[in-house]
C-alpha cells in the first residue's frame, strides 16, 4: 500500500501533489486489521479518512458501496478500489506504472530512470518503514490454539506483567501501551464483528497481532503478525528478518507459543 502516497493512484494524469491536493478531500482508505499500519501513517500525513476492518473483503465492499472508501488492501496482498469493489492486480500494476511514468516524465531521454526501489526508499525517508512478517502455525490442535488465545486475552488485563515479559525477552524493545481483542462496528449496517484478533500495541508504533483461523476437525491455524516501525532513515534499509528478530523473540515468549502448541518453528514465514 506504499503507493497510496501518490496522487496518481487516484487520477492517472500528469499532475503534481501540490497542484491537486484537493483530490484527497473525497478519498478514503481502508486496510484489514492485520495488514501493515504503513497506510495509517500516510493517511494521517495526508489528512485522509481511514478505516481499519476485520479480515474479509466483504467489509471493504460495504464501505465502498456506501461511498466511504476509495482504495483498500489486505494482508494477503490483495489491493483494489471502488471501480470494481474487488481485488484487482492489474489496477495495482497500472498504479505503479503511472507513478513511474510521472517520476520519469522529465527524464525519458536520460541515462538512468527513477526505479521502484528509489521510490520506496524515498517513501521510507518521509514516512518511516514498517518491517513486517507473518508466522503461520498450521494444523495446530484446536484446543491448544484456543487455550493460547485465551491466555493472551487474559494477559492483556495486566500491562505491567506484559512489559515484564517483554523486557525479560528483549530489553531493547519498546514497551506495550495497549492490548485488546479487535472488535469492529460496521458504520454502514451497524453489525458488530467480535473476536477478530488479539493486538499488542507498542509505544514506538510497533505491533503484535495474533489471529486464529480455522478450528475444524483437522486443526487450527495460528497467524502471528509482527510489525516493527522504524522512523530513523539510517535504519530503514535493513533486512526485514534481521530487523524483526527482537520483536519475534518477544512475540514467542509472550505467547508461550512452543509451550501451548509444541511447535519450535512456524509452518510458513511470509
Amino acid at each position: 500500500m506504499d503507493f497510496v502516497s501518490s496522487p496518481l493512484v487516484f487520477v492517472f494524469v500528469d499532475v503534481s501533489l501540490s497542484g491537486y491536493s484537493w483530490l484527497y478531500l473525497y478519498i478514503a482508505t481502508c486496510r484489514s486489521m492485520p495488514t501493515s499500519a504503513a497506510l495509517d501513517v500516510v493517511a494521517k500525513h495526508l489528512n485522509l479518512k481511514f478505516f481499519e476492518v476485520p479480515t474479509g473483503w466483504k467489509f471493504f465492499g460495504n464501505l465502498m458501496d456506501a461511498g466511504l472508501c476509495s482504495v483498500c488492501g489486505e494482508e494477503s496482498f490483495g489491493t483494489g478500489s471502488d471501480h470494481i469493489r474487488e481485488k484487482d492486480g492489474i489496477w495495482a500494476v497500472l498504479a505503479w506504472l503511472s507513478i513511474l511514468a510521472h517520476k520519469n516524465k522529465d527524464n525519458l531521454g536520460g541515462e538512468k530512470l527513477v526505479t521502484v526501489e528509489e521510490i520506496v526508499r524515498q517513501h521510507w525517508t518521509t514516512y518511516g518503514r514498517h518491517y513486517y512478517t507473518r508466522y503461520d502455525y498450521e494444523n495446530v490442535d484446536a484446543g491448544a490454539a484456543k487455550d493460547l488465545m485465551a491466555y493472551l486475552v487474559k494477559l492483556q488485563s495486566s500491562l505491567p506483567e506484559v512489559n515484564e515479559i517483554v523486557k525479560g525477552a528483549c530489553p531493547d524493545v519498546s514497551k506495550v501501551v495497549h492490548g485488546d481483542e479487535f472488535e469492529y462496528k460496521d458504520p454502514v449496517d451497524g453489525s458488530i464483528s467480535k473476536h477478530q484478533g488479539i493486538r499488542y500495541l507498542f509505544e514506538d508504533g510497533s505491533r503484535l497481532v495474533f489471529r486464529l483461523s480455522g478450528t475444524g476437525s483437522e486443526g487450527a491455524t495460528i497467524r502471528l503478525y509482527i510489525e516493527q516501525y522504524e522512523k530513523d532513515p539510517s535504519k530503514t534499509g535493513r533486512d526485514s528478518q534481521e530487523a524483526l528478530a527482537p520483536l519475534v523473540k518477544v512475540a514467542l515468549k509472550l505467547s508461550k507459543m512452543q509451550e501451548f502448541t509444541g511447535r519450535s518453528a512456524p509452518t510458513v514465514i511470509t
